[in-house]
């Protein structure tokens, strides 16, 4: 008789976003005529800049040309825009990071789910509280977690860093000695950042007790202001201590297009043993590749017009932010986020707890947003707003909010 992963068991509920998806769904089904302003998922709204639609058609042209035709991508990704992302994400930020550091994917949220995979089951991680919930999960399934308490909603072997409006949502260096430490920042989902002497005393920590730093810098497009790092490698001694994820998701709108990249670099070892070596064997045998259209279209990410015609989309979405922000402000909520990053993080009213906050909204104001407890035990009491709407929908949800 065949036998099941029985860490999958171990996993409470379902996946957040498929949850509020379900209920919002639900709702819907009840109340066929209202207007639901969606401000929860992080998903964009606004269309593929125009460099990019080019890049796209260019290469769907060269793929009905027999001389110009593309099969299976390189394991690494395609040097064009592997080269393109270590000049400008990081050469151009004087951050030593060379092509072949880079390994390209169809995403951040799949490479932070899958780096795990080269880490064995007896290390510690810990991750901020709250935290984006693919961190935790993963571990879950690959059975590094311990047992759940579902009164505290946390897992035995996982060491919480709570990130609190005591500590301006960024969280300290913990206690006990992790041996994989997840960071998001700009974070998800409290918007909250730390300044580049912050980050340098995480990786002075990691290199001293031996710790590997997993950065997810998927938001760093929206950052706006000057000492807050843009990558983890702008830090000394980063190279031996860090990989960094990144998406194409948030900062061009790729989120139904799929493109993202990872850098271990060579630096970075156990011992004798290269976490390259593994990642490289990892991506090689398990994935074939971003597609060509794809990464031609990521390169034009880096080209003058695309940069410009991105510039302004970014600046769409931080708009909306200031809308949120202004405005709930303005309600008399307590909120925070929104300055770097496109996530609005509010406390909840008159001691309401996360969901029935969400229902509250879903129900009266026809507003969905993301339960704040849904990110962690740190995060009740909490609720999240994502910029990522239209102009529109963003001032009619806030004006409804202002009205309940």
């Amino acid at each position: 008789m065949f036998k099941i992963n029985e860490n999958y068991l171990k996993l409470p509920g379902s996946y957040l976003f498929s949850t509020i998806a379900k209920k919002v769904n639900a709702y819907q089904a009840e109340h066929p005529d209202c207007k639901i302003i969606r401000l929860g998922i992080g998903d964009v709204t606004q269309p593929l800049a125009p460099a990019i639609i080019t890049a796209l058609h260019d290469a769907v042209e060269e793929m009905g040309d027999a001389r110009t035709f593309h099969g299976y991508a390189p394991d690494l990704g395609y040097e064009f825009l592997r080269k393109a992302i270590a000049q400008n994400d990081y050469s151009d930020r004087g951050c030593d990071i060379q092509p072949d550091e880079i390994f390209v994917s169809d995403g951040a949220k799949c490479d932070s789910g899958n780096i795990q995979e080269i880490f064995s089951v007896d290390n510690k991680i810990a991750v901020c509280d709250p935290v984006y919930p693919v961190y935790v999960d993963t571990n879950v399934m690959a059975g590094r977690t311990g047992t759940y308490d579902p009164k505290t909603e946390t897992w035995s072997d996982v060491i919480y860093m709570p990130c609190t409006a005591e500590n301006g949502f960024a969280p300290q260096l913990p206690d006990e000695t992790p041996d994989l430490i997840y960071l998001c920042f700009p974070n998800n989902p409290t918007g909250a950042t730390i300044t580049k002497a912050q980050l340098q005393e995480w990786v002075d920590y990691a290199n001293r007790v031996g710790a590997v730093i997993i950065y997810d810098a998927a938001y760093e497009a929206y950052i706006s202001e000057a000492d807050v790092p843009h990558s983890i490698y702008e830090c000394e001694g980063a190279r031996t201590c860090a990989i960094e994820l990144r998406s194409f998701s948030k900062n061009a709108g790729f989120t139904g297009v799929r493109l993202g990249f990872t850098v271990v670099p060579k630096d970075l070892k156990c011992g004798e043993v290269s976490l390259h070596s593994l990642w490289a064997r990892r991506h090689g045998t398990k994935y074939n590749g971003a597609p060509y259209i794809v990464q031609k279209a990521g390169e034009a990410v880096y080209s003058a017009e695309g940069k410009e015609q991105l510039k302004k989309q970014v600046a769409y979405y931080m708009n909306n932010a200031k809308v949120i922000y202004h405005g709930l402000k303005d309600a008399g909520y307590t909120v925070s986020g929104g300055v770097n990053a496109p996530y609005i993080w509010l406390k909840t009213p008159d001691g309401m707890d996360s969901w029935a906050f969400f229902d509250f909204l879903l129900e009266k104001g026809n507003v969905v947003g993301t339960p704040g407890s849904g990110f962690g035990p740190s995060g009740e009491g909490y609720f999240r707003l994502t910029a990522f709407g239209s102009y529109e929908n963003t001032v009619e949800a806030i004006e409804r909010i202002k009205k309940l």
